[in-house]
């Protein structure tokens, strides 16, 4: 009991307001996201994933997040979620893959922070994966992603 306790009172760093990242890596297997500025992680953030997080996201309903290259293409101030940012899934190799097997590849992939109404959770979030096949961070955190991450910025997502 302790011990969460401490992981949850822990803070973190903040990101200086004025940072701008020019990609994002997610590493599902490691649970992390890192907002980069050239060679350089600007920050790393712990992360909840979708409830099927191992392989590629092959059809609407998996659980699964899609790993490869895609870009922030939008962004939900509105969200069920507090904030969203859209993520360009399905690429067009999604789509020719999920067709052929007749199946919808589905879509509205986000990095997102908690339920509305949720935000009290925090960090325990973590301890689970159980978006659809989001990438979910704290409020707070997906406020600095908000600020630092640009829409057409590339998204990598690694295995």
């Amino acid at each position: 009991l302790l011990a969460v306790a401490c992981y949850v009172l822990r803070r973190e760093p903040r990101l200086p307001a004025a940072a701008k990242a020019d990609a994002v890596v997610v590493l599902k297997a490691q649970r992390r996201l890192l907002l980069l500025h050239g060679e350089e992680t600007e920050k790393v953030y712990a992360i909840a994933l979708g409830r099927t997080p191992h392989g590629h996201k092959f059809r609407e309903g998996d659980g699964r997040p899609p790993e490869g290259t895609y870009r922030v293409d939008s962004r939900n101030r509105r969200s069920r979620f507090h904030l969203a940012l859209h993520i360009s899934y399905p690429n067009e190799s999604d789509r020719r893959r999920a067709a052929a097997a007749g199946v919808s590849p589905g879509g509205d992939i986000m990095i997102h922070g908690l339920p509305n109404g949720l935000g009290w959770v925090g960090k325990l979030h973590r301890l689970v994966d159980w978006t659809d096949g989001c990438i979910a961070v704290t409020d707070d955190e997906v406020e600095e992603i908000w600020r630092a991450v640009d829409d057409g910025t590339p998204i990598h997502i690694l295995p």
